[in-house]
């Protein structure tokens, strides 16, 4: 009895549970669910290493790429912050995380800006949804996994 419930131990000890450090769950292709008529939007995500992530959000009409962004996921200095960059940026912009209440969405802002001052990720259903918002204007993305 005793050597079986040490291996229970064991094995709890090896599996390590997802934090905020882990965003594995934002990786892989998504495609927009809630787009507008004869748009595609798409997001693309990677796990370069533990401390960043990389994707590309880019938005389709009539066969044309019409809107583009790079954005990074990086952890410098023990914190985490979002870098979005559209072809027109020169720099990123950076948009700092807030504290987390679960491990499968973040909160990220930038007050500087006029829009959007807040960008929001979160998984649920198996679906990846964001939100980009100021006071007064939200707009909410739903995402599915593509193969």
């Amino acid at each position: 009895m005793v050597l079986s419930c040490n291996q229970n131990n064991k094995t709890k000890e090896l599996q390590k549970p997802e934090t905020i450090e882990n965003f594995d769950w934002l990786t892989g292709k998504w495609k927009r669910l809630n787009e507008e008529a004869g748009k595609e939007t798409f997001e693309n995500w990677n796990k370069i290493n533990p401390n960043e992530y990389s994707g590309i959000g880019f938005t389709i009409k009539n066969g044309d790429t019409i809107n583009q962004e790079k954005i990074k996921l990086i952890k410098s200095n023990e914190k985490w912050a979002l870098l979005v960059k559209t072809p027109d940026d020169k720099e990123p912009i950076k948009f700092k995380m807030l504290e987390q209440k679960t491990p499968t969405e973040f909160t990220c802002v930038n007050d500087s800006i006029d829009f959007p001052k807040r960008v929001q990720y979160w998984s649920e259903g198996g679906k990846l949804k964001a939100k980009v918002s100021n006071d007064k204007i939200q707009i909410p993305f739903e995402f599915e996994k593509i193969k």
